[in-house]
């Protein structure tokens, strides 16, 4: 376990226990992603570059997660799509990067929470399954005509969608159905540009023409870029439900707004090196969701990280946008403390964190990381102690 427990006001620490050694933080990477997103993507999320010509328009992808994802309900790019007349024409983004990052754990691939890295996501690059085998449903429901599927016979078709399981190396789905209760299954499909615009323009009713080749849009003096939302609304989810793939685009816009290519790797070095460049301990930073085991940072990294947002973005935002006890990922923790305590959690099988800003009964703000790897218990004792010695130092410091 590391422990580091700072003081601002006094610049002294309180805790440092093990805190300059290394560790696996799991979804505690999100803090450093967020960072990067509050520095350079600016209020707003870029949702598309267009060149708008006299018979028609070009579109280029800029990683926006938000499209059409179920999760807002405010589409303003789909809507600016469905009202052009013109021909519609997609141009190839620069993707230089992979579907899956380093590190991550290839048999979590039909999981909701590992769905795939792309230039062009829609729908959240996952697919919503339920009803029965007499009434199969999809969100999208264009979704039918581009995948293929079959029932398990070995469980019987009787009841509810229970179990969905996709083939690794194609969109090949089976299904169960032995449930006893309706349910929904969340479910990645394989991405590719070709497969994103085929789903857009049938959910717009409208050809899009991909020609699969590459236009960067910067090069004319037509290019402008349309904003889809602002930024807050995509971190708030992304930090107090530690969404992984909001995570990730995250680092894709953004390397595609500066170098005009999705790479994840080159802002991550971007950032460690000019604006992170008297970090304690320079961590080993590779993704932006923490999926990944080859992350490694130390508490006081952590530390350092969240009072260098704390004086360059201000505490009210911080606290808007990390989840307080109760609330999302702290929903079942830290309940006693809830309005004095703003954090971030991350878990991953045998690895637990926790780093954010507490305050105290006296009225002192403190900032703190703890983490803790390589335990071979369930994770909920774990977080009961932290959570208890956190509470302890809210009542007494």
């Amino acid at each position: 376990i590391g422990i580091c427990v700072y003081e601002p006001a006094t610049g002294k620490y309180l805790y440092n226990h093990n805190a300059s050694k290394y560790f696996i933080p799991a979804s505690n990477v999100k803090l450093f992603t967020l960072y990067a997103g509050l520095k350079y993507l600016g209020d707003s999320l870029p949702g598309l570059k267009i060149i708008e010509e006299a018979n028609h328009i070009i579109i280029a992808a800029t990683g926006d997660p938000t499209l059409l994802h179920p999760y807002f309900t405010s589409q303003p790019i789909f809507n600016f799509l469905s009202k052009i007349s013109k021909q519609v024409i997609a141009t190839k983004t620069l993707f230089a990067t992979t579907a899956y990052g380093k590190g991550w754990s290839w048999d979590d691939y039909n999981e909701s929470f590992m769905n795939e890295k792309s230039a062009l996501p829609v729908y959240g690059n996952n697919i919503i399954f339920g009803g029965t085998s007499n009434k199969l449903t999809f969100y999208p429901n264009a979704a039918e005509k581009y995948i293929t599927f079959s029932f398990d016979s070995t469980t019987g078709n009787s009841g509810y969608l229970n179990e969905v399981q996709r083939d690794y190396f194609r969109n090949r789905y089976t299904f169960k159905f032995n449930g006893s209760k309706k349910t929904e299954r969340v479910i990645p499909f394989i991405t590719s540009d070709s497969l994103a615009y085929l789903l857009l323009e049938d959910t717009l009713h409208k050809k899009i023409y991909y020609p699969n080749v590459a236009v960067n849009p910067d090069d004319s003096a037509l290019a402008k870029t349309l904003f889809s939302r602002p930024v807050d609304s995509l971190y708030i989810p992304m930090m107090y439900e530690s969404d992984n793939f909001f995570a990730e685009q995250t680092l894709l816009m953004l390397s595609n707004k500066l170098w005009g290519a999705m790479n994840e790797a080159t802002i991550i070095d971007s950032i460690l090196f000019k604006d992170l460049k008297d970090i304690p301990q320079k961590p080993k930073w590779v993704d932006g969701s923490g999926l990944s085991r080859y992350n490694l940072f130390t508490p006081q990294a952590f530390v350092y990280l969240l009072g260098k947002m704390k004086n360059e973005f201000g505490l009210e935002r911080m606290k808007t946008i990390l989840p307080t006890g109760g609330q999302g990922t702290l929903k079942n923790y830290y309940l006693i403390d809830s309005g004095y305590i703003f954090a971030k959690t991350g878990t991953l099988s045998n690895t637990c964190s926790i780093s954010g800003y507490l305050i105290t009964k006296k009225n002192k703000l403190l900032i703190f990381s703890i983490l803790n790897n390589n335990y071979i218990s369930t994770a909920t004792p774990v977080k009961r102690a932290v959570e208890k010695f956190l509470h302890n130092l809210r009542q007494n410091h």
